[in-house]
């Protein structure tokens, strides 16, 4: 059993590196403008899949925890190459709707699942806190490097044709299944079926209603992800403003997901040495920073600037995922990573269609000087008590093992 569950970690690393292998995604707006869309209109694509992914967040995490981890990555894994097959034959807003949704019930099931079956492993193994924060600092090293990998594919096909692209993804989506019937359950508590009400009560209240630290960490997830997500819609744009080719798109969306792996590697040995506190002083700062270049600054420069998100995103995928499982039962350890990406997607699908009408009314540079002044409003409101909680806790352990 135990050499099943060492394979299980080097095969949960190739799982999620073929399911972030999107080599769509560098021209994914231009792909939608391709089929009729208006860059406002992909923000109310996307807002539409952040729907869809909040009906089946938590339903999804709830099955992995009542039903295995395992089976939650394999039928994630068959919607994922579902969704990538039919947008090749997607034309239009309706069918490109279809397209976020079957992706929607994928990115629902994997979600959670992933990490939760890595550390069920790693307990199993009886691996030290340490060697748990590696390999959650590891899985995102894998999905950095993928994006990586196939933004460089990317770059070289659409050379070729943008059918070219999707095609290429449209095979790479199903390699995640082939990867999932491999994977060994590890065991976990499970909670009771037949008390879905008293369970989801129960962990809402483990969340919010617990340990401050921990509720503060749901909300940093929550918000400071957001604040390196909408950029992910402007980047292309802006690129096209800045007269970058489109056969470029893929080297610089690579470099950005290097930067994210790289990112993701350091963490550990940073906080080892300097404590929690001043990574997360450097996350909340880089988003700011981030938007406030692009917005003024223009050319290579606001290029350059772009990258300083992707530098935020893979300090807060390590330090405040582990953060989070870290302070979760196993019994409930799918539902309450799925429950952190609920709130992410439910503010997403109220703010992320003001962005689009921002766009519209004030135009690409005025919207990002926008969401930097709500990236500073975020940072002066939410940082400080989090900073405290997180000294507090330094103060009781070993700085390795906080916050």
């Amino acid at each position: 059993m135990n050499t099943r569950l060492q394979r299980n970690i080097w095969l949960l690393y190739l799982y999620c590196f073929l399911f972030t292998s999107l080599i769509l995604i560098p021209v994914i707006v231009p792909f939608f403008e391709s089929r009729g869309l208006s860059l406002a209109e992909v923000f109310y694509l996307q807002a539409s899949f952040a729907l869809f992914v909040v009906l089946f967040e938590v339903p999804s995490g709830y099955i992995a925890d009542l039903l295995g981890r395992k089976n939650a990555l394999v039928a994630g894994a068959l919607f994922h190459g579902a969704g990538f097959t039919w947008v090749y034959f997607a034309d239009g807003f309706a069918d490109l709707l279809i397209f976020e949704f079957l992706m929607g019930i994928a990115i629902s099931l994997m979600s959670g699942a992933d990490l939760s079956l890595l550390y069920d492993t790693q307990e199993a193994l009886e691996q030290s806190t340490e060697d748990k924060t590696r390999g959650i600092a590891n899985m995102r090293f894998a999905k950095s490097v993928a994006e990586g990998v196939s933004a460089l594919l990317s770059g070289w096909m659409i050379m070729y044709s943008m059918d070219a692209v999707v095609i290429a993804n449209a095979v790479v989506g199903w390699l995640p299944l082939v990867v999932s019937v491999f994977l060994t359950e590890a065991p976990f508590v499970k909670m009771e079926k037949g008390q879905t009400w008293q369970n989801l009560s129960g962990i809402v209240g483990h969340l919010l209603f617990g340990e401050r630290l921990l509720r503060y960490v749901v909300l940093a997830i929550m918000f400071w992800g957001l604040s390196t997500f909408y950029v992910v819609w402007m980047l292309q744009p802006y690129w096209a403003d800045q007269g970058v080719p489109l056969t470029l798109f893929g080297i610089l969306w690579a470099a950005q997901s290097f930067l994210f792996a790289f990112a993701t590697r350091i963490t550990l040995p940073l906080e080892k040495k300097f404590g929690a506190a001043p990574l997360l002083i450097a996350m909340a700062l880089l988003p700011v920073a981030g938007y406030l270049g692009m917005a003024t600054l223009g050319g290579v420069i606001g290029i350059l600037a772009s990258f300083l998100f992707f530098a935020s995103r893979g300090i807060n995928q390590v330090l405040l995922t582990d953060a989070l499982n870290r302070r979760v039962p196993s019994s409930f350890r799918s539902t309450a990573n799925s429950m952190s990406s609920l709130g992410f997607r439910l503010v997403y699908i109220i703010t992320g269609p003001l962005v689009g009408l921002s766009l519209d009314g004030f135009g690409l540079y005025a919207t990002l000087a926008l969401l930097g002044i709500a990236s500073l409003v975020l940072m002066v409101v939410l940082l400080p008590p989090l900073l405290r909680e997180v000294r507090m806790v330094e103060r009781k352990v070993p700085v390795a093992a906080a916050p």
